[in-house]
């Protein structure tokens, strides 16, 4: 909790704004005197490299606007003219390219550390529908984004993602048509994607401000998943997480520029670089690397309107997971069983995702055919896919409510200081506490 300000004006100035609009107080109380756990490691860091890259997307978006015409006979030309003729325009269209990326590798790896600590559990369930409706309009906005080229993947990958709405009974074919503006992915179709592009990069940064406030009134979790019980147990936001996180943001930005100086085309598509043909599919039509678990499990489903329920279905089921987990331990580090279905569920993640980059045919293992071990139609990644789809739901809508009903966790401890000063199992009698006393 943050508790009462401890803002003290120091100057005529800051008293008179103090007293009419007390801004500097919400920055002072927000981001330097905030009562912080004191034992948050690294996977904490990722909250304040998500805001940067936030303002940097934004502030690179705004510039290439300036340049792009949202017209499908200039589109591509305009794009190439942003490389070419505008003064460091290679650059911000660099940065924004391969912003994108690293904005959704940031929030994958904030996901599943909230996984992994619990934070979504009671009473932060508020905040994490929050962040979960921030992943949605990023990736609404990354998908519009990325059409905004209007090469042969752009244009392609456009007409076969507003397809799929038209499988949704009754609201399907109106949503289709108003995403189209018409009857087919035109000329329309770019001009709506270039304001909604436009516009979702400001509605993420008003629900950020409701994220963050909802963090400010619990507080944060931390490692152990134990509350907060005295003021031994935290520490000021600033310096010592300002440091921290600062450190955490200078590496990211090494790796960030690692792709935009050394790599800049690596996470994109080739065929992105051909200009939109409607009368030419490409052999291949993927998505962005971050889209391919979701493509997977679209893919993975015989009927149409089955494999888009399973996709959006496995992002409605993060809205729900605070009621799934019946557990009243929230960190893993206390629950080496959950802890085993965690990484099981995180390599289903990542199969998924190689699933959704190869062909559906594919054998996953090369020259075995039905008068081997294995029947050829199962040895193909439709079928891997398949497998890796279903632990996703199962652990999420199984496994998730059941192991919190009949594991046995460790002790949890007492307080954060407990662990902090000494190791659970060496801590004196009575720092540490059983689950059901602790809850």
């Amino acid at each position: 909790m943050s508790g009462h300000s401890t803002y003290e004006p120091k100057t005529g100035f800051e008293r008179w704004m103090d007293m009419r609009l007390p801004i500097i107080r919400m920055a002072h109380d927000t981001a330097l005197s905030f009562p912080t756990p004191k034992n948050l490691n690294y996977w904490w860091t990722f909250g304040g490299i998500l805001a940067l890259m936030l303002v940097l997307q934004i502030v690179t978006g705004i510039v290439l606007a300036m340049h792009y015409v949202p017209h499908v006979d200039y589109a591509f030309a305009s794009v190439e003219r942003i490389m070419r003729d505008v003064n460091y325009g290679w650059l911000i269209r660099y940065m924004h390219a391969n912003g994108a990326s690293m904005f959704f590798v940031a929030v994958y790896i904030h996901i599943f550390r909230n996984l992994y600590y619990g934070s979504y559990k009671a009473p932060r369930e508020v905040l994490w529908i929050l962040g979960c409706i921030i992943y949605l309009l990023m990736m609404a906005t990354a998908f519009m984004g990325y059409v905004l080229p209007w090469g042969q993947m752009s244009f392609h990958g456009a007409v076969v993602i507003t397809n799929l709405f038209g499988a949704l009974p009754v609201v399907g074919p109106a949503i289709t048509t108003w995403l189209w503006g018409g009857f087919a992915v035109d000329d329309p179709t770019l001009n709506r994607f270039f304001s909604l592009h436009y516009l979702l990069p400001f509605m993420i940064a008003g629900v950020v401000a409701l994220h963050i406030w909802a963090l400010h009134v619990p507080g944060n979790n931390n490692p152990t998943g134990v509350n907060v019980k005295s003021k031994e147990d935290t520490v000021p936001f600033h310096p010592y997480y300002t440091v921290k996180d600062g450190f955490a943001i200078g590496v990211f930005l090494l790796l960030f520029g690692s792709f935009v100086f050394w790599n800049p085309n690596v996470l994109g598509h080739a065929d992105n670089y051909i200009p939109a043909n409607p009368l030419v599919t490409p052999s291949h039509i993927v998505p962005e690397w971050y889209f391919l678990p979701f493509y997977a499990i679209l893919r993975a489903v015989p009927n149409k309107l089955a494999g888009v329920l399973g996709m959006f279905g496995a992002i409605a089921v993060l809205f729900v997971l605070p009621w799934l987990d019946t557990s009243k331990v929230r960190s893993m580090r206390y629950r080496p069983t959950a802890r085993l279905y965690f990484f099981i569920f995180l390599l289903a993640c990542i199969v998924l995702g190689f699933c959704g980059a190869k062909l559906p045919d594919d054998p996953v293992i090369p020259g075995v055919t039905s008068f081997t071990l294995i029947d050829s139609d199962l040895n193909s990644y439709v079928w891997l896919s398949r497998i890796a789809a279903l632990y996703y739901f199962v652990y999420f809508l199984v496994i998730t409510p059941i192991l919190g009903l009949t594991e046995t966790p460790l002790p949890v401890p007492e307080s954060i200081s407990a662990p902090v000063l000494s190791h659970p199992a060496t801590a004196p009698v009575g720092a540490v506490a059983s689950p059901e006393k602790k809850g």
